[in-house]
């Protein structure tokens, strides 16, 4: 099969130079929306996600990235021929590498005024969903949420192929993320409640 990066940042640093590195390696690379036209204007061919799965994104764009042909590619244990066997049937491709970082909510929550239906609306579904699946089968996927590890995974590429020990701090990058991401969304619904003392309640702090 060949190889496949599915590519989706709202935080777009460094993402043309990771997606052509990419492609020397020999990475097909698959896209949505703004990330698809920064690498197309950057004259990199892309994958559109539409493309990929023979379904347009629609609802605005909340639906683009959840179907089961991206999450066949993601989940699919290489090691497990029974799932190797069904990708064939399905014919499904793998995907080997994704880089997705999440819709801004932390941003949006800051901007003054903010209404509850933009902040709502900045809560990322597809993006969480992939990064979770692709880091459940970290062995097979590596998963970059950090513009500071492209170095890292580009340069063990490279050299030959992303070693298991980085694949799994990948892993825990993703879980972390998503941490972060879930406790700053039930802290504000929280807030604008008014629930001053939920049940449970979580905080992420940034190392300084």
């Amino acid at each position: 099969m060949k190889k496949r990066a599915l590519v989706s940042v709202s935080d777009k640093t460094g993402i043309v130079e990771f997606c052509k590195r990419l492609i020397a390696c020999d990475f097909e690379i698959i896209s949505t929306g703004g990330t698809a036209k920064a690498l197309k204007d950057a004259g990199l061919p892309v994958i559109g996600i539409s493309e990929l799965t023979g379904f347009p994104e629609c609802l605005d764009g909340r639906v683009k990235t959840l179907h089961p042909i991206v999450h066949a590619g993601l989940l699919a244990m290489r090691s497990n021929p029974e799932h190797m066997e069904q990708l064939e049937k399905l014919n499904i491709n793998t995907i080997d590498v994704v880089a997705v970082n999440l819709y801004p909510f932390k941003a949006t929550i800051s901007k003054p005024g903010v209404s509850f239906a933009d902040a709502v609306e900045n809560i990322d579904i597809g993006g969480p969903t992939m990064i979770r699946a692709a880091a459940k089968n970290y062995q097979d996927v590596a998963v970059v949420v950090d513009p500071k590890d492209y170095e890292r995974v580009l340069s063990e590429l490279e050299a030959g192929e992303i070693t298991l020990d980085t694949k799994k701090y990948l892993q825990y990058k993703v879980f972390a993320h998503t941490a972060v991401y879930d406790s700053m969304i039930s802290n504000y619904l929280a807030e604008q409640l008014g629930i001053r003392y939920p049940d449970s309640i979580t905080f992420a702090y940034e190392k300084a």
